[in-house]
């Protein structure tokens, strides 16, 4: 058998790309098997040499939900309408974390990556989503620790559950956080390529981000505050108001602002991926 090799035929020409919307998107399901290979790997260098392993994942929101309920509910005396106060925190942080795991993973994909770039050919793309697919797994778990909460309150009588049209919008609203949180990041990311010192921002801006988003508490609570538009008019509030929504059928949620986080994070996405693809064409000699 003659092979294509043998011949002097070549089965694949690279080509550098010639515009910014040449993105070649077609090529990240040609690469799949890779993209679940990175998958794997994201989620086993985790735990490598760890103690607890994926129970981290669950110390992380644990922890933080008794801090939420300290400052916030005790001491504050934020409400959280008819939602138990720990189950109001753990539902926020479920998809909160999602989402600043997506960013912050994605946002150092290639100062992160420079060695693996520099060696082999594959549609860059793949690194970040991996991460983002990664965090899949994440999010199952701490949704889960979340379904205990929910279980308890249940069991003991404090909270009476129901299912409801409002849980389909579970999956929607995930998929739009994941777009959100890897646009992002892929911006970041190109940019750090050129002004490294963003990097150190990220986690702080992360936090800030958090503390304007209604994560600790309702956006109920912010009816009638002269400041309140700002919140509202933040493209994850709707996201993580609606999250609380889709499982519980509880929080200010209208389709119109759903609609209006999606356009959101349609835009980012796609001005992210062009600049990705723009910054992919000499980022080895930036990085």
């Amino acid at each position: 058998m003659v092979t294509a090799a043998a011949t002097g035929e070549w089965t694949e020409i690279l080509s550098p790309k010639k515009d910014l919307l040449d993105l070649r998107l077609h090529e990240i399901w040609r690469y799949r098997d890779l993209l679940f290979l990175f998958v794997r790997r994201d989620f086993v260098s985790q735990y490598r040499q760890t103690i607890l392993g994926p129970l981290w994942h669950l110390l992380q929101p644990v922890l933080t939900t008794v801090m939420f309920l300290l400052v916030f509910n005790k001491i504050a005396g934020i409400t959280t309408g008819n939602l138990p106060a720990p189950l109001f925190y753990i539902s926020s942080l479920t998809i909160w974390n999602y989402f600043q795991a997506c960013f912050t993973g994605t946002a150092a994909t290639f100062t992160a990556n420079a060695g693996i770039f520099g060696k082999v050919y594959f549609p860059r793309l793949i690194m970040p989503l991996s991460v983002v697919t990664s965090n899949l797994i994440k999010l199952a778990i701490q949704f889960c620790l979340m379904l205990i909460f929910l279980l308890y309150f249940v069991v003991t009588q404090q909270y009476h559950f129901q299912f409801g049209w409002h849980i389909l919008l579970l999956p929607f609203i995930i998929i739009i956080m994941a777009a959100m949180g890897l646009g992002l990041g892929i911006i970041i990311s190109s940019l750090t390529t050129k002004y490294k010192d963003l990097s150190v921002l990220i986690g702080f801006g992360v936090q800030l981000l958090m503390y304007i988003t209604p994560v600790p508490y309702p956006l109920s609570y912010l009816e009638n505050k002269s400041y309140s538009v700002f919140i509202e008019w933040n493209p994850l509030s709707p996201l993580v108001e609606g999250f609380r929504y889709s499982l519980f059928g509880e929080g200010m949620f209208s389709v119109p602002m759903l609609l209006y986080s999606m356009l959101c994070s349609a835009v980012i996405l796609v001005v992210g991926i062009i600049f990705f693809n723009k910054v992919e064409r000499n980022f080895m000699d930036t990085v």
